[in-house]
């Protein structure tokens, strides 16, 4: 029998010097300047998620701090880092690519749960040591569960609000998005920003709690509820943003310069008045947060996509929380526009997977196709068909 062959696309860290392959990235430059900005600023472990502040599941280049830290490019996992270890925690779905992609600096640990993180860090950090995180990019759950992962123990959970990987990164960090915000034609909605803001108002009315405003922060909570869209992050047809909603304003915080003017048009059509839409600058939230939460208000959240930062910025006795906020909910149940919409682009998309299947029935034969030209493939027949704005990830494509 033959001997096994041995396996050189993934790193092997036990022989002397290891062997990286070269989908490797050497992170020691990295990990050396985040540790002297550690030092700085006494913090013992540092945490970094993978995603952004607004708890997205797919994030733009400027947010991706996990693969610029890591060399890891997979869209799920955390690292933690203190001045001797650094460990990266991801899901099965990633093992083999994590192996490809880490250099020996980092250990992999094949789990996600943060109670197996907790107990690394407890290991790893020495007493009355310092844990911090940046507060923006952590949900209210996330902060809750490593609270409990830690406690009982002297060491300090303690949120930053300056991002020592953003830090680190310094100006070879990608710029922000600067394309452009526009309005999703009417023909695609079955109603209007103006009437979804009505129905939104009208839900506030009708709680118990009587909220005087509602904090949107996943993104997809405020294209929906504008009827506005961007390409700020691929694949996901948003742009930054924040919407605070209350009964008699509108506050939207977003570059402004990026909205189309038929955008800018639609948001202003209703100024002065309670369907006038103010726009303020994106990095304005924290500040105008803090000035609302100091009058006599109840601030409406949804705990799924707000940040522990934002979160902790309104005091607990004025904070009505719930796992999705108001436009989550509506934005679910889908009118009978939207409907006959979904319907027919499942038709297109159909039309284009037919097309793929012909294709493949002819062409595999002949010994001239492999899996990346066919997600290739696919893809260019789905952008033929009218109103693709591209596919929502990418193909993932296999056989055998």
């Amino acid at each position: 029998p033959q001997a096994p062959s041995i396996r050189n696309d993934i790193r092997d860290c036990s022989v002397d010097p290891p062997y990286l392959p070269p989908t490797a990235t050497d992170t020691t430059a990295h990990l050396a300047v985040l540790r002297g900005i550690m030092r700085t600023h006494s913090v013992h472990a540092y945490i970094v998620p993978s995603t952004d502040a607004h708890m997205s599941e797919y994030i733009s280049e400027r947010d991706a701090r996990l693969g610029w830290l890591t060399g890891f490019t997979g869209s799920a996992g955390t690292a933690v880092v203190t001045q001797d270890k650094a460990a990266l925690w991801t899901d099965s779905r990633y093992w083999t690519q994590a192996e490809r992609e880490l250099d020996c600096n980092w250990e992999l640990q094949r789990t996600t749960s943060i109670g197996s993180i907790g107990m690394w860090i407890l290991k790893a950090v020495p007493a009355k040591g310092n844990v911090s995180f940046d507060p923006f990019l952590f949900s209210i759950d996330t902060w809750n569960s490593y609270s409990q992962a830690l406690h009982g123990s002297s060491l300090t959970l303690l949120p930053l609000e300056i991002n020592l990987v953003d830090q680190a990164w310094g100006d070879q960090r990608p710029p922000p998005s600067s394309s452009e915000i526009y309005s999703l034609p009417a023909e695609f909605t079955g109603s209007s920003w103006q009437e979804k803001v009505a129905g939104i108002r009208q839900r506030m009315e009708q709680h118990v709690r009587l909220p005087t405003a509602v904090l949107l922060s996943g993104l997809e909570e405020t294209a929906w509820l504008f009827n506005l869209r961007g390409d700020d992050i691929p694949y996901n047809p948003v742009f930054y943003s924040y919407t605070l909603l209350t009964n008699t304003t509108i506050s939207l915080f977003v570059d402004g310069s990026r909205l189309s003017a038929a955008a800018r048009d639609s948001l202003r059509s209703g100024c002065p008045g309670p369907l006038c839409v103010e726009l303020q600058e994106y990095g304005q939230v924290r500040a105008q947060l803090r000035r609302y939460a100091q009058g006599n208000v109840t601030v409406w959240l949804g705990t799924e996509y707000t940040t522990y930062g934002l979160y902790g910025i309104i005091p607990q006795e004025k904070l009505l929380e719930e796992k999705y906020s108001p436009v989550m909910m509506a934005k679910a149940v889908k009118n009978a526009h939207e409907q006959e919409m979904l319907r027919a682009a499942h038709v297109r998309d159909a039309v284009a997977v037919i097309q793929y299947l012909l294709w493949l029935e002819k062409t595999v034969p002949q010994g001239q196709v492999d899996e990346f030209l066919g997600a290739q493939h696919i893809d260019a027949l789905r952008w033929a068909q009218e109103h693709s704005r591209g596919p929502s990830f990418q193909s993932i494509s296999a056989s055998g």
